[in-house]
């Protein structure tokens, strides 16, 4: 029984890191944006208020806010640089833009939505589920924001400056859906792809230029496709006083200022550590612009593939976290909290276990090569502390410890339950079996009432007797 009650208390553990994290997460979903330039409202719904994790409301504090700009030059990464992704454009003559397009009026009513709140406001923007985790600058994103000003806010943070930065934008302007009733903002998921198209949406206040079509798509396996319908007049020519003009892909992570700084110390900062702009002279009606996500550090999940991959360069691997990482990432505030880049110094042998003399030399005999490679250590947790991580044939030795005096326990208990059921059966004129035997009778199992108090069901409380059918639900006509 004692090693049930260990086991208990792991179990317990565990949900309390859970609850934390989920606590966290919302810790860090009240800070509010203050800063110049266009803002998004979110329209709040009645599922918002039921579902404080999955649409999390942004929350004015006072003291507290985030500002929004770029890394230093030594740390940011070049515009265009395609390290992240890499893309292609095609235009009215190529057959790909045709493949790439997805029609949704071939698709059924049921598997396209169209937005009511989007599709008739302006400068609105709301949270949409995927079905599946989105691949996005290395991190699974499960929740979108769309935007009525033809864009896609990627962040975790939500705010009403969504046009900065981590945003999918395939034509990001002053758009108003709620001009007219063919404007609309539909979208669609299928499992493996996603897909909003800003349906004849006008700009504002220069509706008689002419009505946009366009879609961004993503896929499963993160590759990114904006396909462009209707483009009546040039990009260029698109007035971004009134709101932001942007083509292309952006990702950014929050962080705290140094402690030093006391002033600003109650102040977060987003930094835009890279940015893809396209060309917006190619945008045309019937192009399309594809993009193809590169391997980047977050995907390896071991120390060795970490640090010799030839996919990635400048990785580091932070055993702490079990994270592989550049240092810049949507994680970088977390890698400098537990001091990840000295960790990252070190080389893969600093965090494998030191096994026992007596076990490295009968391993040699049995087994040559190498003695330590990700192979053997595959499926064992590493940790930094090389003496509290014992060999791996003495964790095997414990567990199955654990689970032999569980099995031990459950073979006890059942030899005494068929013991006192033998012994009651073959005497039963002792006291305590001839109690039971009178103890139970027909009020011994409750029954439960259903009431109809005027004519809306509910359950009423257990009660103990007064019925003659046993473990029965009675019902009780409406008055």
């Amino acid at each position: 029984m004692g090693l049930c009650a260990v086991l208990l208390i792991c179990l317990s553990q565990a949900e309390l890191g859970r609850v934390w994290a989920y606590e966290h997460e919302d810790a860090l979903s009240e800070t509010v944006l203050q800063t110049d330039g266009d803002f998004y409202g979110f329209p709040r719904t009645r599922r918002d208020q039921h579902s404080p994790h999955q649409h999390r409301e942004v929350r004015h504090t006072e003291g507290r806010g985030l500002d929004i700009t770029t890394l230093p030059d030594n740390m940011t990464r070049i515009v265009d640089s395609q390290r992240y992704y890499k893309w292609q454009s095609f235009g009215p003559a190529d057959r790909r833009t045709e493949e790439l397009w997805v029609n949704l009026n071939n698709l059924h009513k049921s598997q396209v939505q169209i937005h009511g709140i989007l599709s008739n406001a302006h400068r609105q923007a709301a949270r949409v589920a995927l079905s599946f985790d989105f691949p996005f600058y290395g991190h699974h994103l499960r929740q979108i924001i769309i935007a009525t000003g033809g864009f896609i806010f990627m962040g975790d943070i939500t705010h009403r400056m969504l046009t900065a930065t981590q945003y999918i934008a395939p034509l990001m302007a002053n758009f108003d859906p709620s001009y007219a009733k063919n404007s609309t903002v539909r979208y669609s998921d299928n499992g493996n792809v996603f897909v909003v198209q800003w349906d004849s949406v006008s700009l504002k206040d220069r509706e008689a230029e002419g009505p946009f079509t366009f879609q961004a798509v993503l896929n499963k396996n993160g590759t990114i496709v904006f396909n462009y319908r209707d483009i009546p007049i040039p990009v260029e020519k698109m007035n971004s006083t009134e709101h932001p003009v942007k083509v292309g892909l952006s990702d950014a992570f929050m962080a705290l200022p140094p402690p030093l700084q006391v002033s600003e110390a109650q102040r977060r900062t987003i930094y835009e550590y890279h940015r893809v702009e396209m060309n917006i002279t190619k945008i045309i009606g019937r192009s399309a612009f594809e993009f193809t996500p590169l391997p980047t550090c977050l995907q390896h999940t071991s120390c060795d593939l970490c640090i010799t991959s030839n996919m990635t360069t400048g990785c580091g691997w932070c055993n702490t976290l079990q994270r592989c990482s550049d240092g810049i990432d949507r994680h970088r505030q977390e890698w400098l909290d537990y001091n990840c880049p000295e960790e990252a110094k070190g080389s893969c042998e600093d965090y494998i276990p030191v096994l026992p003399e007596g076990s490295m030399s009968s391993y040699n005999q049995s087994s040559p090569g190498p003695t330590t490679s990700s192979a053997e250590m595959e499926g064992q947790p590493v940790t930094r502390d090389l003496q509290s991580s014992p060999a791996h044939h003495t964790g095997i030795t414990e567990n199955t410890a654990i689970i032999a005096g569980v099995v031990a326990a459950l073979v006890v208990l059942v030899v005494l339950t068929l013991l006192a059921v033998y012994y009651i059966n073959t005497h039963p004129t002792v006291a305590p079996p001839f109690y039971l035997m009178q103890r139970r009778t027909n009020n011994y199992w409750p029954s439960m009432t259903f009431r109809n108090q005027g004519c809306h069901s509910s359950y009423a409380e257990v009660e103990l007797g007064g019925h003659e059918k046993e473990g029965f639900i009675e019902a009780e006509q409406c008055c």
